[in-house]
């Protein structure tokens, strides 16, 4: 998350972040530290596996540490505002519907550190994402894909 500009998180996810950093701090740098100690009991450290394991594996915590640290840091929080709920923003449950399908889609517009299309949470920035936003409930968009044009209709705007 080098692009301080896409630091909006939900009060949940920031939260969640703090927990991990908290986690990460404490008990798994221990965890780390320990591993690295009996890798070093075990001699010679430029054959050792387990130490270039248990350094590697305290790079990836620091660099991580690192990561929540700015994300923290630079967190913009954002909570759905009910009386908004007739546009499309950040912390927005939007309703889609595909043309052509009958089917409805309901997305989170979220911030890309908290996106996760398996749970439903669409990043502002990404292409659908984009075309969704500032649009009003009953609005048709069209916008560009990898596979061409797309076009929805906002169903309903949370």
């Amino acid at each position: 998350m080098s692009d301080s500009h896409d630091a909006f998180l939900t009060p949940e996810k920031f939260e969640e972040l703090k927990k991990e950093l908290e986690y990460l701090r404490t008990t798994r740098r221990k965890e780390v530290a320990e591993s690295l100690e009996y890798a070093r009991s075990l001699g010679d450290l430029s054959e050792n596996a387990e130490y270039q394991e248990a350094r590697d594996m305290q790079a990836a915590i620091e660099e991580r540490i690192q990561h929540l640290e700015r994300v923290i840091k630079e967190a913009k929080i954002v909570v759905g505002d009910k009386k908004a709920s007739v546009v499309v923003g950040l912390g927005s449950v939007a309703t889609i519907q595909r043309e052509g399908e009958k089917e409805n889609r309901i997305y989170t517009i979220v911030g890309s550190e908290e996106a996760n299309i398996h749970e439903h949470k669409l990043s502002y920035l990404s292409p659908l994402g984009e075309a969704l936003m500032g649009k009003h409930k009953g609005e048709s968009f069209t916008f560009t894909t990898p596979n061409g044009k797309q076009s929805y209709k906002v169903i309903e705007v949370k």
